[in-house]
């Protein structure tokens, strides 16, 4: 007589959606079997071609219960049923995530991968297992968990050991769908992302030269004199434009600033490109002109005139670096968002479980 069996068991609740699901038959074969959805609409699956074993072949829907029919037939010619269900797990909630670099953008050199979770998992190393990145050509890189400004929960970032080779194309997955957060939060999408390497453009910004020199595959092609954070001169952290590998985050032609510390609300400034979260900008100041390329006074901003902030805002795309030098304040962690170039890469390497690092 033939043997029926489930795998996960019959009747089993509360399963992942994505589980592996397979239903067997013994000394026999399945001759009928429909796996439907509480509609009635049939779920697609696999038979081996020996006809002793059906899988499950599409994830399952949260919080429904599926019906097994069927039958199987024995060596000894005799028909037995195949019936059962599965339920899957209602969620707390389902944890959505997103990618950046969006698809189909050209991104900068220093533009790091970034997933974002809506939930921090209570596994790590399982999330770290179901992202994947393909460059091409193959780019030296590595995962990390890495808190950013305004986020509840850490992200998972990677970022190549140096910058990006320009023109590489990059395929990023975080198959998320089904997976156990925690605290009965599940993965609720699955995510790619699609985008290019642009051209390589760094900024070299040194606050004791003042100028910024725009580098293009390591060739100069423009000097700016500029005016950076007086603070190293008046005794001000809070003035200083930090030392360190900055990022572009976006721009804006026109941009209102607001620092009230400082007597200042809804200041008007063009030519706007945001290289922090802690209100640091390479930015249009014509109330500085005179000051630009002999003395610092700015609020920590980097001051350029008219010309020069409308030549460089129009050369400038997110993910460029900036590379600041010549003043005490390194740029960290409390400075905002992109900071993940300022963790040495030793130090990198040990801020994932490793997992997905192979």
């Amino acid at each position: 007589m033939a043997v029926v069996s489930a795998n996960p068991a019959f009747g089993a609740a509360d399963l992942s959606p994505v589980v592996p699901l397979t239903i067997s038959v013994a000394q026999g074969r399945i001759t009928e079997l429909h796996f439907t959805n509480p509609e009635g609409a049939d779920v697609t699956g696999t038979t081996s071609p020996d006809g002793t074993t059906w899988a499950l072949g599409e994830p399952l829907g949260y919080g429904k219960t599926y019906t097994v029919t069927g039958t199987a037939t024995g060596t000894d010619a005799k028909t037995v049923p195949i019936s059962g269900t599965f339920t899957t797990v209602t969620p707390v909630d389902k944890v959505t995530t997103g990618i950046s670099p969006d698809p189909g953008t050209v991104v900068g050199v220093a533009a790091p991968v970034i997933v974002y979770l809506g939930y921090s998992p209570a596994d790590r190393a399982l999330v770290e297992s179901h992202v994947h990145i393909t460059t091409t050509p193959a780019v030296e890189g590595a995962w990390a968990w890495v808190q950013h400004d305004g986020q509840d929960h850490p992200s998972l970032d990677w970022r190549p050991k140096n910058y990006w080779p320009p023109g590489t194309q990059v395929h990023v997955e975080s198959d998320m769908y089904g997976l156990d957060f925690g605290g009965g939060y599940h993965g609720g999408d699955n995510v790619t992302s699609d985008f290019s390497i642009g051209r390589n453009q760094v900024v070299l910004a040194d606050a004791q030269s003042y100028q910024i020199v725009v580098q293009r595959d390591g060739q100069t092609v423009a000097a700016y004199p500029a005016s950076f954070g007086s603070g190293d001169d008046v005794g001000d952290p809070n003035r200083v434009t930090r030392s360190g590998i900055h990022v572009v985050i976006d721009k804006n032609e026109t941009t209102r600033m607001s620092n009230p510390a400082y007597g200042y609300t809804n200041i008007i400034e063009h030519w706007a490109v945001r290289i922090s979260d802690n209100g640091e900008f390479i930015h249009q100041n014509q109330g500085t002109v005179d000051d630009q390329g002999n003395t610092n006074v700015s609020h920590g901003c980097i001051n350029l005139s008219a010309e020069s902030a409308e030549e460089y805002f129009n050369s400038a795309i997110y993910g460029d670096p900036v590379e600041v030098t010549g003043t005490s304040v390194p740029l960290s962690s409390d400075d905002g968002d992109l900071y993940d170039w300022t963790v040495p890469w030793d130090q990198w390497l040990t801020m994932s479980s490793g997992v997905a690092n192979h």
